[in-house]
């Protein structure tokens, strides 16, 4: 472990002694916001705290095996050879641990999702795709144990959807699914194809990080609010009353609208998280630019108009072409297996963000 590595280490545990002895200070336990803000900010370095500590701990038994291997006792030798072999691969695997960590987080990982998927080229079948990715993020959000609320859908004129929107809230919703934003692709022989020839469509995927109000203020009277009536298949889809809500906030131009529930009120405050976040997203894009960060700790540039990941049907293939990782499965895949793919981007992201920290 190099010496910048410890230093910064060393400053770390410093840090969680001293935010130890604040969250026990009677003042500050009397101060409910001062007392929340350091105890989240010591549960974020307890991890590192506990590996360092560990990474101490093995040095010290490293240390003592090689005293013993040193001695002249050639059974006491060979027992001390592997103990040291074990504390040697345990050490390495700690430094990469405690390197990671080191890594400045994401300020946005801990927050809920507003997620926006919208067909893109080929018509029907990107309607059906669009549909599909969808059904791939709740399947993999019901495995996360995460809730899934859908806050706007439009449908396609032959099944699945032009554009939907959802709210995907759990621990680590953004953390895990950040990298998902960009252009997906298909290529498969759509059920209308009568010669099987292989299509190929797109959709978007936009992962937003979920604002809480007081992270974006907005100003009532920045906001042009309109109500509608609802439209959809017909029958109980259809509301008799104006309940459907778009909201426009004047100075960005961002518009939202929700139609999802039957109450005006309920797709008010629907609309208002989908604005929030998207105002955030705005803003933190404008921060990145003028600090030419670029968000240079995620996998590629986040782009929309990326195209980030392929799905071949035919070939039972999944590419992403950010990392050049393939996986086959697709059904699987498209079932909500995706973490081996997560995992994947995540350590990539990581590794991108050591080599830049210099660690």
């Amino acid at each position: 472990m190099t010496s910048q590595v410890l230093d910064k280490l060393k400053a770390t545990a410093a840090h969680y002694d001293e935010l130890t002895r604040l969250v026990s200070d009677p003042a500050v336990q009397a101060d409910p916001p001062t007392y929340r803000t350091h105890s989240k900010a010591l549960a974020d370095l307890q991890e590192t705290v506990d590996r360092y500590h560990e990474y101490d701990a093995v040095e010290r038994q490293l240390a003592e095996a090689r005293e013993v291997a040193a001695s002249g006792d050639p059974e006491l030798r060979e027992l001390a050879a592997e103990e040291i072999a074990a504390l040697e691969a345990r050490l390495i695997d700690l430094d990469i641990i405690l390197r990671g960590l080191l890594v400045p987080r994401d300020p946005n990982d801990d927050r809920d999702v507003v997620l926006e998927i919208r067909a893109g080229t080929g018509g029907d079948e990107a309607a059906l795709f669009a549909s599909d990715l969808f059904r791939m993020y709740t399947r993999y959000a019901e495995r996360q144990r995460w809730k899934v609320d859908v806050l706007s859908a439009s449908e396609g004129t032959a099944g699945g959807y032009k554009e939907i929107i959802a709210e995907i809230a759990g621990r680590g919703a953004f953390a895990r699914l950040k990298y998902e934003s960009g252009v997906h692709r298909v290529q498969r022989v759509p059920a209308t194809e009568a010669q099987g020839r292989i299509h190929t469509s797109a959709a978007t995927v936009a992962v937003l990080a979920e604002a809480d109000e007081v992270d974006v203020k907005i100003n009532e009277v920045d906001l042009k609010i309109d109500t509608y009536r609802s439209s959809g298949a017909g029958g109980q889809h259809v509301n008799t009353t104006d309940s459907a809500v778009r909201i426009t906030h004047v100075p960005t131009g961002v518009i939202v609208a929700c139609q999802e529930e039957r109450s005006q009120i309920k797709n008010r405050a629907k609309a208002m998280k989908m604005l929030r976040s998207k105002i955030l997203e705005a803003e933190q894009q404008r921060q990145a630019q003028a600090e030419a960060a670029a968000r240079k700790s995620q996998v590629g540039s986040g782009d929309r108009s990326e195209k980030i990941r392929t799905y071949n049907f035919p070939q039972d293939r999944v590419t992403d072409h950010r990392i050049g990782l393939t996986k086959h499965n697709l059904p699987g895949i498209i079932d909500g297996n995706i973490d081996e793919i997560v995992d994947a981007l995540r350590a990539n992201a990581q590794a991108e963000a050591l080599k830049e920290s210099g660690l």
